[in-house]
Parts: C-alpha cells; structure tokens; sequence
C-alpha cells in the first residue's frame, strides 16, 4: 500500500470534502520556495503553505538552532517555570511591536491567540465590575476555527453549521467605506456594552485578501481609543513583514491593546501563537487570590523548540538582506499588477507589501467556489502552489523567492488569466 493509500485509510485533511477531493500529493522535501513530491515534481511555494513560511523550506539557519535547542530542552510545564528562549523571544518580539505592548501570552496557533485576546477582553471589564461582552468585528472578517473566533467572523460556510452556538457580533461595514464604517462604530459604541474592537488590520486574508488603508484604521481606532473601547489587532496573517512593515499596526499611529500573532511567528517550522496586551489590561487580572487571575493555558505552552524557532525566524527577518527581498517583491508584484490590469477577466487588481491579490470577473466566488478548484488545478500542472479565495488569485511568497521563481509564478497566472479572458 502507497502512501497515498495509506493517507486515504487514515487521514482526515482541513478544508476538504473527502468524498470529492483529489488525492493528495505526497511531498517528500521541501528546499528554499520549493516542494518536492514522490515523483521527482517541483511545486513553488507562492503562498508559503498557507502564509507560514517566511524564509523558505527547510531553512538550514532555523533547523540548525532547532536541532541545538532540542538537545538541551525540548518542553517544559509552563506554569510555574520559565527558559531562556521564551524570555528571549519576547524580549526580541518588543523591539519590533508598538511601545505600549508590554506582556506576551503563549499558545499555539492562530485561532488560539484570538480566542485568548477575547477572552481576556471579556474578563479585563468583568475584573473591573463591569459587565461588557459585546464585540464590534468587520464585514468579512475571519478570525479562526474555534467557537469564540467564530462568533467573531462573518457568518460563512465555515461556521454555518454552529450558528446556533456563536455569541453576538456586530460587524460594520468594511472600511473601504470610511464613513460608513466610522458612523457604524460609533452608533454601536453609543449603544454600550462593547468588550472589544477586533481586526485584521490593513488586510482580511479569507475574505479574499480585501485591503483597506491604514489611515482609515488609524481614525476607528482613534474612536475606540477615546470611547474607552479595547482593540484587539489580529495580526496572525499580516505578521512579521507581509504588509511591507514588521506588523501591520506599524503603520498607523493608533496603538491598539492585545495583539495577536502566529502563522510566520516560527518561520512556519513549529506551531506557535502569541497574545500580547499592556500593561492596563495585565493589571487588571493581578489580585491576591486566584478569582481574578487569567484561567487558561495549553500544554505545550511557551514549548522552548518553537520558541528558538520563532527567534530564529525573527534573526533572519531582520538581515538587511530579508528587508531588501520584502521591498523588491513588493516592487515586483507593483510591475505586474500594472501590467496585466487590462485584461478582460479580471475585476480588481490590489496590493499590500508583498501581498498581491488578484480578484476575477465571476458569479461563482467564495471558498467552494468552482473557479478557485480549478485555477487550483492548472497552476499545480505548471508546478506553481496557488489556492485561490474564491474568484480570488492571490500571492504570499516565501522571502526568499528567486527572481526566475516569481516571473514564472506570474506567467502562470497571467497564461491561466488570457485563457479565461
């Protein structure tokens, strides 16, 4: 029996219809912006398998830091303990977040890190005596998987299933519309009862990476800021350089209160998710018994391997060389966008930093759109690793891509676009 056989009698994959779904394609190694499978194919990686990976495949630098780290220590409970490379990492972290970020909250994944910044949102206003639950998210947002991350996205195929079980949401309009948005927020602050503010600033990746500018965030936040209204910032997608800064809230003067981190936090070696909040909302929770403390934690909290993994990811982020490869992806996504804006099929063409999304004329969109299968499909035939949002082609490359890698990235899409046109 062949592994994909074996995957087949065993697996369950995310996001699939297992009764439809393709057979997955074995990958035996992965090397800089490639994947390799069983035959020999080479697939370039331009979405950094799912926005994870910064530098590439297999990075020598990280997996060596790794393999000295697992010698040494490898876990340790988290409660009660502590180890070098989680003091350190966010020690490196806070030289690069917004001066008001002062404490870091450990889990491991995406979804967790929202779910945390929630719940401390929620607990900051009952440990205060107040009783404030009600969150303010935008149109489109996707927060995560998990219940509370749910309530807080758009009502979707995702959470479809669990709407009965999701908690109150207000979503305003998405802020490409400035003054909806502004008036939206503000009519639902003056309502009360408001825990907290969530976004994906400058960019919602799931909802087709729409983009909206950081003036616009900066005036909402300012609004919340003033209300007295907690912001929590979801950074997990737009992390660690993708927007063309280390963080997305970088670029705005506002300064949000919890901010949460994963994805490329472990150069997408380790699964790793950080919380981090000030120093008003850590406060709030210090008391003389445990009534007030924050209850949570998961087992591999803190795992001293992931955090020498993210600190190494975060030393190769900050070479001079990994900032000048962000700017010229960023230049070269511009060059193309403007070169392949006329054609016929497509509706929009937009870009953030290193993020390029390309957004087609069509009646079928969203996840289970029929187009995105299939565009899937032919960049796979041309050994490119594209998964298009719906009626949404997007790029979200490794650092580290070649200049060849990225134009044959581009002649793929701008073949499948003239094609279609």
């Amino acid at each position: 029996m062949g592994l994909v056989e074996k995957d087949k009698k065993y697996i369950w994959h995310p996001f699939t219809q297992m009764k439809t779904a393709e057979a997955p394609i074995p990958i035996v190694k992965g090397e800089g912006t490639l994947l390799i499978d069983d035959k020999g194919n080479t697939y370039i990686d331009a979405i950094s398998s799912w926005w994870v990976n910064l530098h590439g495949h297999s990075h020598p630098y990280i997996a060596e830091k790794v393999y000295a780290q697992m010698q040494t220590l490898e876990h340790v409970v988290f409660a009660g303990f502590t180890h070098n490379p989680a003091v350190e990492l966010c020690e490196k972290l806070s030289k690069h977040l917004p001066s008001n970020q002062a404490k870091f909250f450990f889990s491991g994944d995406g979804s967790s890190a929202v779910e945390i910044a929630l719940k401390m949102a929620v607990q900051y206003w009952k440990n205060k005596g107040e009783n404030k639950t009600r969150f303010v998210a935008l149109d489109g947002a996707y927060h995560g998987e998990t219940f509370g991350a749910m309530s807080t996205g758009a009502r979707s195929i995702f959470s479809a299933p669990f709407s009965d079980l999701l908690f109150e949401c207000t979503h305003i309009p998405f802020p490409k519309d400035e003054q909806a948005a502004i008036q939206s927020l503000k009519t639902e602050i003056d309502k009360g009862g408001i825990a907290a503010f969530i976004f994906e600033p400058l960019v919602q990746g799931a909802a087709g990476m729409r983009m909206y500018k950081a003036e616009t965030l900066n005036k909402l936040m300012q609004i919340c800021n003033e209300a007295g209204v907690i912001c929590i910032a979801d950074e997990v997608m737009t992390g660690f350089g993708r927007t063309g800064t280390t963080f997305a809230v970088n670029q705005i003067e506002a300064k949000p209160d919890l901010i949460c981190l994963s994805k490329g936090l472990s150069g997408g070696t380790l699964p790793l998710s950080l919380t981090t909040c000030t120093n008003d909302i850590f406060d709030a929770f210090l008391g003389d018994d445990l009534q007030g403390a924050f209850l949570h934690g998961h087992s591999f909290t803190g795992n001293p391997i992931g955090c020498t993994a993210a600190i190494a990811s975060l030393d190769l982020l900050e070479k001079k060389e990994c900032q000048t490869a962000i700017k010229d992806i960023a230049k070269s996504h511009e060059i193309f966008a403007k070169r392949i804006n006329s054609i016929e099929i497509i509706k929009d063409v937009r870009q953030t930093g290193t993020i390029l999304a390309i957004e087609l004329k069509s009646d079928s969109s969203g996840y289970a759109s029929s187009v995105s299968q299939k565009l899937y499909q032919e960049f796979l035939n041309q050994g490119v690793l594209l998964r298009p949002l719906g009626n949404v082609i997007y790029i979200l490359p490794p650092y580290c891509i070649k200049e060849k890698e990225l134009k044959k990235v581009y002649k793929a899409i701008e073949n499948q676009l003239k094609n279609m046109g």
